[in-house]
């Protein structure tokens, strides 16, 4: 078994945004194609505690070479308090000949760098008649920071990004590291949320929202939201979208924003497409300039597979990790 611990996947995946980007964007095919196995995620929750949770997500991607496995990721937002990040995750990786596992990762840059390619396809999928040059980033923990890795990979004209996060401190913080990292960005803090939904028609929800608390009635026409949190937006606020999903069954599950729309309307009619549909498709999708595009992915458990898979093959050119003769 080739086991790789967070530092050999990093290093694994560094620089690797455009395959990452590949890589999701098959999974996302194959699924379209009915050549995957998703079953629904086994949320584990404990008594007297609504805020924490441990997921498991179990999948088949048929590619051309096959591979099953599962995703644990624990989410405990409370960690962040500590100094610690809010998610940490393990990954399972099976082989189809034999059934037996093959190498155990760790997922938590698996994770966010799946999400964050997901982000990216749809802003490159779902386009506008005029380029973005500007994106707003809403919550500013790990997954608005890969996010912002990757549209920078998918769109290079991207030049300022504004920022909002309730902690100021964290929003200082970010603003600290991106500037760092990517000197040529403009990067701006917005005094309120509502500022930044205005500030850009590209924005992505990444918070640890647990209850519908927003509406896109800041935003401009033709705005494109990437709701990676799932359970930011209001009811309401899904049904006068142009909602875009990566499963219909699995993101209209756990009090998230559109199951909640789901139960309102007592149907699923305003999911208006998946996004494996759209990129069967010879052309990219012109998004409605007038409304507001909601890009709403649940996160297949075949993303992770698919990020996994690549990271063993990089992780093995670059000799990282161990191998384990004796596991079994």
């Amino acid at each position: 078994m080739l086991i790789l611990g967070a530092e050999d996947v990093r290093q694994a995946l560094a620089g690797a945004e455009h395959e990452i980007i590949e890589a999701v964007r098959r999974a996302y095919l194959l699924h379209a194609q009915g050549r995957t196995a998703v079953p629904h995620s086994v949320f584990l929750r404990f008594p007297d505690d609504q805020r924490n949770r441990i997921i498991a997500l179990p999948a088949y991607l048929g590619d051309d070479t096959p591979v099953a496995g599962v995703k644990w990721i624990a989410s405990f937002p409370g960690n962040v308090t500590e100094g610690l990040e809010r998610a940490s995750a393990a990954l399972i990786l099976n082989s189809m000949a034999t059934g037996r596992p093959q190498a155990l990762l760790e997922s938590s840059t698996i994770s966010a760098r799946r999400t964050a390619a997901s982000a990216a396809l749809a802003a490159t999928t779902l386009v506008s008649e005029t380029s973005e040059t500007g994106a707003s980033l809403i919550g500013c923990g790990v997954i608005n920071f890969e996010v912002l890795r990757f549209l920078r990979a998918a769109l290079p004209e991207l030049g300022t990004v504004t920022l909002f996060d309730l902690d100021r401190a964290r929003a200082a913080s970010f603003t600290e590291r991106c500037a760092e990292l990517w000197p040529e960005l403009k990067l701006l803090v917005a005094d309120t949320v509502e500022d930044a939904l205005a500030a850009h028609r590209l924005v992505c929800l990444a918070t640890t929202a647990a209850v519908p608390h927003l509406t896109t009635s800041a935003c401009r026409p033709g705005t494109l939201l990437l709701h990676l949190s799932l359970r930011d937006l209001t009811p309401r606020t899904v049904l006068a979208g142009v909602n875009v999903v990566d499963d219909a069954d699995h993101v209209c599950r756990e009090a998230t924003s559109l199951h909640l729309a789901e139960q309102l309307r007592c149907n699923r009619d305003f999911i208006s497409a998946e996004i494996g549909d759209l990129l069967l498709g010879d052309h990219p999708r012109k998004r409605d300039e007038e409304r507001v595009t909601i890009y709403s992915p649940f996160g297949l458990g075949i993303l992770d597979l698919a990020v996994a898979a690549l990271a063993c093959r990089r992780a093995d050119t670059l000799a990282l990790g161990t191998r384990l003769a004796d596991f079994l």
